[in-house]
């Protein structure tokens, strides 16, 4: 699969792309609100698990890595986790490397595989879960209009406590 913004591009992830994966999994920047620290093979299991190939009905993620057009460095990855039988909804995801953050790198990402999953796959309401309190995540979210939805308290453990989790959606009404 093959998207295009006026400054990216969005591949699938291939086994060329494991050192950017690596490189955002260990990154304690990035993985701040997303998850604890894993060894390596525990994060080499989650990269193969998103390689297999991808349609809308999967029960896999499918993973886009983000690379600037002009120079083609990568930036980070985004897409979505199918919930096609029988909402045809879709949880969201991104991750971007420190140094292309702040940039609107993540919403123009973001905003493509959106239309994608609307106007291509059919899916009818987008979600994200954002850990409370990570505000550049949830901004990035409301720029692609994305609505707050509430707070799902103790949702998720990170780094031995209990965290609450944003839920934001995009429901299509076209």
């Amino acid at each position: 699969m093959h998207l295009m913004t006026p400054r990216l591009t969005l591949q699938t992830m291939t086994e060329a792309d494991w050192p950017l994966f690596l490189r955002l999994q260990q990154d304690p920047r990035v993985m701040a609100f997303v998850a604890d620290p894993r060894s390596e093979a525990a994060i080499r299991a989650q990269f193969e698990a998103r390689l297999p190939a991808w349609d809308k009905t999967s029960h896999h993620w499918l993973c886009l890595v983000i690379r600037e057009k002009a120079r083609g460095a990568a930036l980070g990855v985004t897409g979505f986790l199918p919930e096609w039988e029988p909402f045809r909804q879709a949880e969201m995801g991104y991750m971007m490397l420190p140094e292309a953050q702040g940039q609107g790198y993540a919403s123009e990402a973001l905003a493509a595989v959106c239309d994608f999953a609307f106007d291509t796959c059919g899916f009818h309401r987008l979600k994200a879960l954002v850990v409370e309190g990570n505000r550049a995540s949830r901004r990035v979210l409301e720029k692609c209009d994305f609505e707050w939805e509430g707070t799902l308290r103790d949702n998720y453990q990170l780094a031995g406590e209990w965290e609450s989790d944003w839920l934001l959606a995009r429901v299509n009404r076209a």
